[in-house]
């Protein structure tokens, strides 16, 4: 396989890169965030390895762009970040996998060759639609109902969160980790705010509510049955 490996540990980087190359593959290497980004749209890859904690761009934030703008390659995060919410987080930005530091080597082959057996999805999801909302990734644009919403870098990515898990509950936390990147009760309302923002925004007196308070559990987007 073609791989693409971003990371900015120059050890742990040809290390793996050794590796994997003696079983087969072909292995690049990014050392950064941004770099990794330029090269994993402007190139065809089999397989990304991203570390989550990149200088330039987050392992995180790099992998939500490029989900974004359609690219479905399949990506392994690789990092010393090993908690059930880092785990949790890595797979709703848009991970396939998650392995943490340090590790065997032969369970990293494992994957890699797990991941490479999956097949790949060529056409991409570049427009997102629930009711009579619209959410263009690549334009970046929100209509509801015909009519453009205006929404804010962080509200977009509040609503697009929304949008890809639409009909299931999510949690404070969940958004919070997402949306926000805190892997921490930072103890204020600044997830119901920007819900409540966001509701009011794609409002339409004509159309019914989209977002719904889960009492005691969270949210969820779905249009009426």
């Amino acid at each position: 396989m073609k791989i693409l490996l971003i990371e900015d540990d120059r050890e742990a980087a040809g290390y793996v890169a050794q590796g994997l190359a003696q079983e087969g593959h072909n292995l690049s290497v990014a050392t950064d965030g941004r770099d990794g980004l330029f090269r994993a749209t402007g190139e065809s890859w089999d397989l990304l390895i991203v570390d989550r904690m990149l200088p330039g761009l987050d392992g995180l934030q790099l992998v939500r762009m490029l989900r974004a703008g359609g690219l479905r390659i399949p990506v392994l995060f690789l990092t010393t970040l090993g908690g059930v919410g880092d785990r949790v987080g890595g797979l709703n930005a848009g991970g396939d996998d998650y392995l943490v530091k340090p590790f065997a080597f032969a369970e990293l082959v494992a994957r890699v060759n797990a991941l490479g057996r999956r097949p790949h999805h060529l056409v991409a999801e570049t427009v997102l639609r629930i009711g009579d909302l619209e959410m263009d990734l690549l334009a970046r644009t929100v209509r509801r109902a015909g009519d453009t919403v205006q929404l804010q870098p962080r509200e977009f990515r509040l609503l697009e969160y929304l949008m890809r898990h639409a009909g299931e509950v999510v949690t404070r936390t969940m958004l919070l980790e997402s949306v926000w990147d805190f892997h921490f009760d930072p103890r204020t309302n600044i997830v119901e705010t920007h819900i409540s923002r966001l509701r009011s925004k794609i409002h339409r007196a004509d159309s019914p509510e989209l977002i719904h308070t889960v009492r005691g559990a969270g949210y969820t987007l779905h249009a009426a049955a």
